[in-house]
């Protein structure tokens, strides 16, 4: 006869299965060994009995062989359980068939979950975490940018998904702080997060979402200079330039704030003569950059790296005496 095993995700919703997966569970007799498994409820709603037993591989094979037995998984997969399962089977003269029905699957991005799930945990359980605070987070947020943009730099695929990884933990960390305060203290969640997200995309990209008809990318950004001038109006922000933030490095501030003025239809001539000494050199610098269709953070940072790499050339080649 046949061994079917259920598989369930426990990102999804467990009263969420495929027809698939509901015809099977109807269709005879169905062993579990996870007592607390979330679809249990919803099983017997559709009067639909299911036996909590001990695991035995052994067992269920052999059992397998006179009926069909419907073995609803464990949401890890039980998966060392199950390769147990196939080599009882295999000992057996004539094995039973062994059917996988996947009763749900993950959807994109279904892992968050997960994430969400973990950084809770952390936050009651974990020492550290639980005494974070917003400003405590700055300084490992930055360095976490700063390691994700030297990967892209240095071209190392490999170690920008871990990367990534870090930088999205401080995002959901920030969430997980500020879903400790009120709705009036200025609280919120993660999903507040991505559903503000979500939907400035949708608003920003009419030509995608609302049927906007465009040229080319130079019309989608005129659009969308013009869609953030409406919302920094509808935020009471008046000036073109709020919203460009005044933290970041100075070359990527100096160029920000021109291109912004720029785009706006501001004089080239403010751009001129701005500071005083070395500040007013490069301010014309980073200008001159533009000018030139470079981006005048990415190209320091070239230099940067390139006399690190002589550096340790050197260092590599010169004489112990030599060195300093």
């Amino acid at each position: 006869m046949t061994l079917v095993v259920v598989t369930t995700s426990p990102r999804v919703a467990p009263g969420l299965l495929s027809g698939r997966a509901w015809a099977v569970l109807g269709s005879g007799r169905v062993l579990t060994g996870s007592a607390g498994h979330p679809l249990l409820p919803y099983l017997a709603e559709e009067d639909i009995p299911v036996e909590v037993v001990t695991p035995d591989p052994v067992a269920l094979a052999r059992e397998s062989l006179d009926a069909t037995i419907i073995w609803l998984a464990a949401q890890d997969g039980d998966e060392p359980f199950m390769r147990a399962v196939g080599r009882a089977a295999l000992d057996m003269p004539e094995p039973p068939v062994i059917e996988l029905v996947p009763g749900s699957y993950d959807l994109p991005g279904a892992r968050f979950v997960d994430m969400v799930t973990v950084m809770d945990r952390l936050r009651r359980e974990c020492p550290w975490d639980a005494r974070q605070t917003h400003e405590s987070l700055v300084p490992y947020l930055l360095e976490e940018a700063y390691e994700v943009l030297e990967t892209i730099e240095e071209g190392d695929h490999a170690a920008l998904r871990e990367e990534l990884g870090d930088l999205l933990f401080q995002v959901v960390f920030h969430s997980r702080l500020a879903q400790e305060r009120s709705g009036e203290d200025g609280g919120f969640d993660v999903d507040d997060v991505i559903q503000d997200l979500v939907d400035k995309l949708v608003r920003r990209h009419p030509h995608v979402f609302a049927g906007t008809v465009v040229e080319g990318a130079e019309e989608v950004n005129a659009n969308w200079d013009a869609i953030k001038a409406a919302e920094r109006a509808a935020k009471g922000r008046e000036s073109l330039l709020d919203g460009v933030p005044m933290g970041q490095p100075a070359l990527s501030l100096a160029l920000g704030l021109q291109s912004r003025a720029e785009r706006a239809g501001v004089p080239d001539s403010l751009s001129r003569a701005v500071g005083q000494g070395i500040g007013r050199e490069l301010f014309d610098l980073v200008r001159r950059a533009r000018a030139a269709g470079l981006d005048p953070e990415a190209e320091l940072r070239a230099a940067a790296r390139d006399y690190r790499d002589r550096v340790r050339a050197w260092e590599r080649s010169a004489k112990p005496g030599e060195k300093a």
